[in-house]
């Protein structure tokens, strides 16, 4: 899909302090579109991922009660400038993205 993750990282010490924005509409499949009235099919994220490099640091498991375009922000210990810390996420279609950002 490309471009659908956007992921700043600052460091302060060795703590990481991640704020992740993903670009997916998240439909729950109970809502009805307003020109046709059928139900728009469930399309959501299944899986979000963080690692840095290489190592998981938080796996979220998501669902239908996640927003469109969900905003997530964490912090962890462990950090340096210079690492590689990755995000990816599947959704429910098969559908994925990834991204790569280097702390600094």
């Amino acid at each position: 899909m490309g471009n659908t993750i956007k992921v700043k990282a600052k460091l302060k010490g060795d703590v990481a302090d991640v704020k992740c924005l993903v670009v997916h509409p998240m439909e729950t499949g109970a809502r009805h579109d307003p020109d046709s009235g059928e139900l728009v099919p469930r399309h959501h994220i299944t899986q979000l991922s963080f690692a840095l490099n290489g190592r998981s640091v938080l796996i979220a498991n998501c669902s239908t009660a996640v927003s469109k375009n969900p905003y997530f922000r964490f912090s962890f210990a462990g950090a340096a400038a210079g690492d590689r810390l990755s995000v990816t996420w599947e959704d429910i279609k098969g559908k994925s993205d990834s991204i790569e950002t280097i702390l600094g």
